[in-house]
């Protein structure tokens, strides 16, 4: 088995399903919004957002428990998912304020790549939920931001493999895939917090009980006119990132997981007197 194809965690069937369970959860929290009525309430969001929260985040650790209880999760995969997970919560705060500078992406894109999606589900959210506690950032967002994080490095960990793959073809699908998921990540979490801000002028607003193509409009007009200057930059770095530091990146994260050898069996043998 070649090294880019070693992973630490595997998609066993209750991997698959949790995390089938989590993103369908997540699809419906994101979009509920636009299928709902106009009498639905949606003022009431802010005082549900913690049951939301208290909801989703068990589904995140279920994903956690259903990959251990599948392939088991060792001491060497929990210590490269600690790593990791420290250090995209270390690099995320370095660019917050500075449109939208965020060298986070780069490396869980390349990690996802290398461990895998079950992996990549996990190192996403897992970093989100590190820089939240590290920042002070926990609110009813969390949640939303450790599902789209985590789909991010999925996502990576679904692109073809190494065999495919090689060389600077491969950073370049890796910067494409970066730049992509930049822009989606913002787009996601937009549609997160916009049905529910106040005070927008009425071509950007949303309206309960519209059509969804002309609330999709009206998305797309505040996607270009508030959160586009922090989107692109994001994937801008992301893409100059992948393709100046990943090679590096990528024969580090290989190596590492080549000497763990998270899939070789333990075996005991009786000693010899």
């Amino acid at each position: 088995m070649s090294s880019g194809q070693v992973r630490p965690v595997r998609l066993g069937r209750r991997s698959i399903a949790a995390l089938a369970l989590v993103s369908a959860v997540g699809v419906v929290a994101f979009g509920w919004p636009l299928l709902a009525g106009s009498d639905s309430g949606l003022s009431a969001h802010a005082k549900d957002a913690p049951w939301l929260f208290a909801a989703l985040l068990p589904l995140l650790l279920g994903v956690v428990v259903a990959t251990i209880a599948d392939v088991g999760l060792d001491a060497k995969a929990i210590a490269m998912l600690g790593v990791l997970a420290a250090a995209g919560a270390a690099l995320r705060p370095l660019g917050a304020g500075t449109a939208g500078i965020e060298p986070m992406f780069f490396l869980m894109v390349l990690s996802g790549r290398v461990l895998g999606p079950g992996f990549g589900f996990v190192l996403g959210a897992v970093s989100m939920f590190a820089s939240a506690l590290l920042t002070g950032g926990v609110g009813p967002w969390m949640p939303f931001q450790m599902l789209a994080m985590g789909w991010v490095c999925m996502g990576a960990g679904l692109l073809p493999g190494p065999d495919t793959l090689r060389g600077r073809g491969e950073l370049y699908v890796l910067g494409a895939y970066g730049a992509v998921s930049s822009v989606l990540y913002g787009t996601v979490m937009n549609l997160q917090g916009w049905p529910y801000i106040g005070g927008l002028a009425t071509g950007v607003s949303f309206v309960p009980g519209d059509p969804v193509g002309e609330n999709l409009a009206r998305f797309v007009a505040y996607c270009l006119a508030t959160s586009l200057g922090w989107d692109l930059p994001r994937a801008v770095v992301t893409v100059v990132l992948s393709v100046t530091l990943g090679p590096a990146v990528l024969k580090a994260l290989r190596r590492a997981t080549r000497r763990a050898a998270f899939e070789t069996p333990v075996t005991f043998e009786p000693s010899q007197r």
